[in-house]
């Protein structure tokens, strides 16, 4: 019996189900550079970190409840073209304090970095910004595959559960469309759309609330930053990492061409084709 799968549960959160500490998690630690913290209750995704030359299949040996992230419905209030920032408070903002941080990773368990990751929720009322972009907002994985969101509680509409919006897509990959969940809500029970699978990690920080999720995606192997932290060339084209593009700049690469949508500055991972929060090909 490997030792490393003997059950060592944390104090529940929430109403979340107990899980296990399991090796991804000390991947996790090893990667942020900081010691492993303690399981927050609700579902810890977390796969087997084994070496292995292709995807870890599920078996009862290694799978800690982590298969691919599942997608789930787009809804009706998605807007693309958000914009780019990590935190969605804005002066004024009413709800109860929020931060989502996890990780993103691959098939094999190796965390994937310039991860686009596109956010949108309903405010404290339950109310969708259709107009604007309040409470919308896109991020990148840092080089350690991580990323941290600033937010609050979203309220409740008729027919759902709380729950929160995101695409993930990394560079020159399938997007990803999914919600996350609160564990211990009422509605979980009624939700038809609910699923345990995508339930975060939260807890009680102060009056603020803490939450957790790592996503898995469909995607071999992970991303490095290169041995001198200097982006890669784009094969061919006008676009250049290190550069501050307007909206409205055209680029062409690999024989494209392409308009910026909102004012950034490029880096490795963030070309044209692969972030289509930035770019659209003309």
């Amino acid at each position: 019996m490997d030792d490393e799968r003997t059950d060592r549960t944390d104090p529940v959160q929430d109403g979340g189900p107990r899980r296990r500490i399991s090796r991804k998690n000390v991947l996790k630690a090893a990667v942020a550079a900081v010691p492993l913290p303690m399981l927050l209750g609700g579902v810890a995704l977390a796969r087997d970190t084994r070496p292995s030359e292709g995807p870890l299949t599920p078996t009862p040996y290694c799978d800690d409840g982590d298969d691919p992230t599942p997608p789930q419905m787009e809804g009706p209030y998605f807007k693309p073209n958000s914009p780019l920032r990590d935190s969605l408070i804005q002066p004024g903002t009413q709800g109860t304090r929020l931060t989502v941080s996890g990780f993103v990773f691959g098939l094999t368990c190796q965390p994937l970095a310039n991860v686009l990751l596109d956010w949108w929720q309903a405010d404290v009322n339950g109310a969708y910004d259709n107009v604007g972009f309040r409470f919308r907002g896109h991020q990148f994985t840092d080089q350690r595959g991580a990323f941290k969101l600033t937010t609050i509680v979203p309220g409740l509409y008729p027919g759902r559960t709380r729950h929160l919006h995101v695409k993930l897509q990394a560079p020159n990959q399938p997007i990803l469309t999914t919600q996350l969940y609160f564990p211990g809500e009422p509605r979980n029970n009624t939700d038809p759309l609910f699923d345990p699978a995508l339930l975060m990690n939260v807890r009680q920080n102060g009056s603020a609330k803490e939450a957790s999720f790592d996503f898995v995606l469909r995607v071999r192997g992970g991303t490095t930053p290169t041995p001198t932290g200097k982006p890669t060339d784009p094969p061919g084209g006008t676009w250049s990492a290190g550069t501050d593009y307007r909206a409205g700049d055209q680029v062409t690469y690999d024989g494209a061409t392409y308009a910026c949508l909102q004012p950034h500055t490029a880096r490795a991972g963030w070309e044209p084709p692969a972030v289509p929060a930035l770019w659209r090909r003309t």
